[in-house]
């Protein structure tokens, strides 16, 4: 693998602000912030691009995932509003204008569950499911297209790092 070190690697804006602090403050160490920053850098721009790329499509991210995670369930393609609200951390209030909007541009259904009377059920339709097959594709493309500064060890040590990491959030 060809590793980098940061002294060869250009210089960016993260370098620039942990710079900037160093000369206020030699006394701390902005390693934490020269790593988060990269990362809310990171996930700014990538959710950015993929808003572009799935507005192309007629929804938002936040409409992608439902019916993404529709589409990940598999046959029948059927989850509770709860399930699904759950899934995405969302609230009920949050799924119902979500689902409203979905169900309005053909993509989902909204039934009754006939296992709870109380119930319903949130099925992906014929349309949503072409949808999401193609706008999955072009969201991959994107991210595929930003990893290719990366070798395979590269992106699977990469990997490997953000889900140490993710396990030490709070």
């Amino acid at each position: 693998m060809n590793r980098v070190s940061s002294r060869e690697a250009s210089k960016d804006a993260v370098d620039a602000i942990t710079g900037q602090w160093y000369a206020v403050r030699p006394d701390l160490d902005t390693a934490p912030m020269a790593v988060f920053g990269r990362i809310y850098r990171i996930a700014k721009a990538m959710g950015d691009a993929m808003e572009r790329t799935y507005n192309r499509y007629g929804i938002t991210t936040g409409e992608f995932d439902v019916v993404a995670t529709l589409r990940r369930s598999g046959t029948p393609y059927t989850l509770s509003p709860r399930q699904l609200s759950a899934t995405l951390m969302l609230t009920t209030g949050g799924m119902t204008g979500r689902l409203d909007k979905l169900e309005k541009a053909g993509l989902l259904t909204r039934s009754p569950d006939p296992h709870d009377r109380r119930g319903l059920q949130v099925t992906i339709t014929e349309r949503g499911l072409a949808l999401i097959d193609e706008a999955v594709g072009a969201g991959l493309e994107v991210q595929a297209g930003v990893l290719q500064g990366l070798d395979a060890e590269e992106a699977e040590l990469l990997t490997g790092l953000l889900r140490k990491l993710l396990a030490n959030v709070p």
